[in-house]
């Protein structure tokens, strides 16, 4: 087989493996809504709020949770520090709806090196009732938001439940690449997971539970220190034997002003978190960005009709079935947004190759160094016991 078939077997195997993406897609949202449930069979939900900085829309996306049609439920908003921005906002949101059961918890919580779980665990401890609903503040939803996926969970007897997400929004150039990565190979992949090869991926930005399953499991203590908490706890959830639900019920997750560098930086940190979770399993990622294959035979062979054609025929395709994927998951995104598809795609590929080379992540202005399943260690400064401390911990994770 000569290097360019070798390029054009691995694109249509990519492209094979989106149809398959955008099918799933399809098959989860279009699937069968719960049957409306009588109020008094609905139990009460605790929803926390992890609270940090200014997310964009964040007061219309806070008080957007104040609106739910549902029997009752309280929300608490939880942050690290009076000072911190985002406290004024969940105050105005609480004193603007005072016929709700809003609390704003302060907790300088740090037990963990998970900054999102400290936040969480002072909300977490003071939450009331049996269903614990963790969402975060870059989400906005609709008025029956909380009955839809209550009511899934019973009817599927679930331990948990997770919703797939649409990116909306989009002013700035970062913000439209996140919004089209999320509507095309996240949503993409938690759906395919789920449909065809049954393996639970949730994604912490709507993760309704159990309180005592959870609890079963340690509580929010056991992920302290676990970067992906989300994943994992889903993962802690499937292998205690306690069904993992992905609901069609779509939240909007809000992106309207992201910079450049915001969307390298996420996806960087994202692609780490994978590496370490799926081990060789990362590969497939590669294989499943068929924009970035068909440009392999430019760089290596060179542009010739051949290469050039087969490069633009699958940009082209990609760009088509990513507005399709918008059409089915309703996003307002503008239809010539989509010919910045092929360039995102481009550069998800670049940031492949980043996981395999780093250990360390920075994440809301702490450095940390990231093992096997995402546990983190803390990232040591001076460069003597920098080197010292990663050599110590690759030994101590490869042979844990």
């Amino acid at each position: 087989m000569t290097l360019l078939a070798l390029f054009l077997a691995l694109t249509f195997l990519g492209l094979l493996g989106y149809a398959f993406q955008v099918y799933s897609v399809k098959a989860v949202v279009r699937s069968n809504r719960p049957q409306k449930k009588d109020p008094q069979v609905l139990p009460p939900v605790s929803i926390l709020k992890p609270l940090k900085g200014l997310d964009d829309n964040l007061f219309d996306n806070l008080e957007s949770f104040c609106g739910l049609q549902y029997p009752q439920y309280e929300v608490i908003f939880c942050l690290q520090d009076y000072n911190d921005p985002a406290y004024k906002v969940a105050k105005k949101v609480k004193d603007r709806h005072p016929e709700r059961d809003i609390t704003v918890v302060v907790s300088h919580t740090q037990e963990g090196l998970n900054p999102k779980v400290n936040n969480l665990l002072g909300a977490y401890r003071v939450a009331k009732y049996p269903l614990v609903l963790i969402s975060d503040s870059n989400v906005s939803v609709g008025p029956d938001y909380l009955q839809e996926t209550v009511s899934q969970l019973i009817d599927s007897n679930a331990g948990l439940l997770s919703n797939i997400i649409v990116g909306v929004g989009g002013k700035t150039l970062g913000a439209v690449l996140e919004n089209l990565h999320l509507n095309s190979f996240i949503v993409g992949s938690v759906c395919f997971l789920d449909r065809y090869l049954k393996m639970p991926c949730v994604i912490g930005k709507s993760m309704l539970m159990w309180r005592a399953d959870l609890e079963a499991l340690g509580g929010l203590e056991a992920f302290k220190d676990v970067l992906a908490e989300d994943y994992v706890i889903g993962r802690r959830f499937y292998e205690s034997g306690r069904p993992v639900v992905l609901s069609n019920y779509a939240i909007k997750n809000v992106n309207y002003y992201w910079d450049l560098r915001r969307f390298l930086n996420r996806h960087t940190r994202w692609g780490k978190l994978r590496w370490k979770l799926g081990g060789m399993r990362y590969l497939s990622e590669l294989i499943a960005n068929p924009v970035f294959l068909s440009l392999l035979p430019i760089i290596v062979i060179g542009i010739t009709t051949v290469t050039l054609s087969m490069a633009i025929f699958t940009a082209t395709i990609k760009a088509i079935g990513d507005m399709y994927l918008s059409r089915v998951l309703k996003s307002p995104m503008h239809p010539l947004l989509y010919i910045l598809s092929p360039i995102k795609d481009i550069l998800i590929g670049v940031l492949w190759f980043l996981p395999l080379l780093s250990n360390t992540v920075q994440w809301r202005g702490n450095r940390y160094i990231i093992g096997r399943d995402t546990m983190l260690s803390p990232y040591p400064e001076t460069t003597e016991w920098s080197w010292r401390y990663r050599f110590i911990n690759a030994v101590r994770m490869r042979f844990a």
